[in-house]
């Protein structure tokens, strides 16, 4: 796979773990790929603005605040929604990130930890802080929404979403090594073909979906999509809501 708008550059200060709260569980996702991604389906949605930006498995958020830290001028609100609260609370620690504020508090954190240990890591994590907090705040920081939904309850994603209308969906789905699906209330069952007819009855049918897994395909069983691609051990494809069965009544209030 060629980048098309994604250039190599150095993200070593967005790695997980250094400033980017990280967690047994809750891996991160390649910087390069994830704005590449982010940047692909901006332009099949064609139009002009900041976006609404949701990820639906979020877990920690460390996909969707990498997104926002690279992008800032580029969106209007970022969700995000998971089944599990423990991954939650990682997401808005990290979500958080995006305002001078939150940085702030982090860089102090991680000030006083290279103060007690004097570990190299610590002293470049602080650094790494420090050149993040120089990139945000010359642009307001998105809104930000997170709620705890299961990605298979089209109930539960719509109560969480309190009637933000997505214009992008970019998830990374459980794998099966370090996450698993969790869910038990939900009326469809764990597969991606399912995520994806989920998310197509609560968003508009403009909306472009975006689905990564590490696999050699992402396996939709014959659904729709507009284009895909690989990279390494990771396939992505992307649909259009109002393409997918079961696609329901969401974009009627746009």
């Amino acid at each position: 796979m060629v980048y098309r708008y994604a250039p190599r550059r150095d993200d070593s200060d967005l790695a997980s773990g250094r400033v980017l709260r990280s967690a047994p569980g809750t891996p991160g996702f390649p910087v390069r790929l994830a704005s590449e991604i982010f940047q692909r389906a901006t332009a099949l949605r064609n139009s002009e603005g900041p976006v609404t930006l949701w990820d639906p498995c979020c877990g920690s958020g460390y996909l969707l605040t990498v997104l926002g830290l690279l992008h800032p001028e580029r969106f209007h609100t970022i969700v995000a929604t998971d089944v599990d609260e423990h991954a939650l609370s990682l997401a808005r620690a990290n979500l958080a990130l995006l305002t001078p504020q939150g940085l702030q508090e982090r860089r102090q954190t991680l000030d006083e930890l290279a103060t007690a240990y004097g570990k190299p890591t610590h002293h470049e994590a602080v650094q790494a802080a420090d050149r993040l907090l120089r990139q945000v705040g010359a642009i307001p920081a998105p809104a930000v929404r997170i709620g705890q939904a299961d990605a298979f309850s089209p109930h539960q994603l719509t109560t969480s979403l309190q009637q933000v209308l997505p214009d992008l969906v970019i998830t990374d789905v459980p794998y099966g090594q370090l996450t698993h699906w969790n869910t038990v209330t939900a009326p469809y069952a764990p597969s991606i073909p399912n995520l994806a007819r989920s998310l197509a009855t609560v968003v508009p049918p403009t909306t472009v979906v975006a689905i990564t897994c590490r696999a050699r395909r992402v396996p939709l069983e014959g659904l729709p999509t507009v284009s895909s691609f690989k990279v390494g051990h990771r396939s992505v494809v992307f649909l259009r809501a109002g393409d997918l069965p079961d696609h329901g009544t969401a974009g009627e209030t746009v």
